[in-house]
């Protein structure tokens, strides 16, 4: 007993130093999302050059959604409208948007 003690504080410890993950805000990300519809919103959407259809995003998968936006954001990921429109948003706008487009169901 006397040996988990001290292991069990550090794990506490680390536990509460842990970053914990942004719940998101479904109303916040309805606001935020309204020019993600303008091509993510319209059923089969091409994009004019290059030419490529526009996924629906909608009923997505919440961290699939964050994840990708937070690429585009960080340039790990390339697209330059993506990387402009993710450029602007701050964690918590990218879990409010990831848990509004999750909560949409698919279309």
């Amino acid at each position: 007993m006397r040996r988990l003690l001290p292991a069990s504080i550090v794990a506490a410890c680390l536990l509460a130093l842990a970053p914990a993950h942004a719940a998101g805000n479904v109303e916040n990300g309805a606001q935020l999302a309204f020019t993600c519809a303008g091509c993510h919103g319209i059923a089969e959407y091409r994009n004019a050059y290059p030419n490529y259809r526009v996924p629906k995003i909608a009923g997505q998968n919440e961290i699939y959604l964050a994840n990708s936006l937070k690429a585009y954001r960080d340039g790990d990921r390339r697209h330059p409208t993506m990387a402009a429109q993710a450029s602007s948003f701050s964690d918590q706008d990218i879990a409010d948007l990831a848990a509004y487009f999750a909560a949409q169901g698919r279309p």
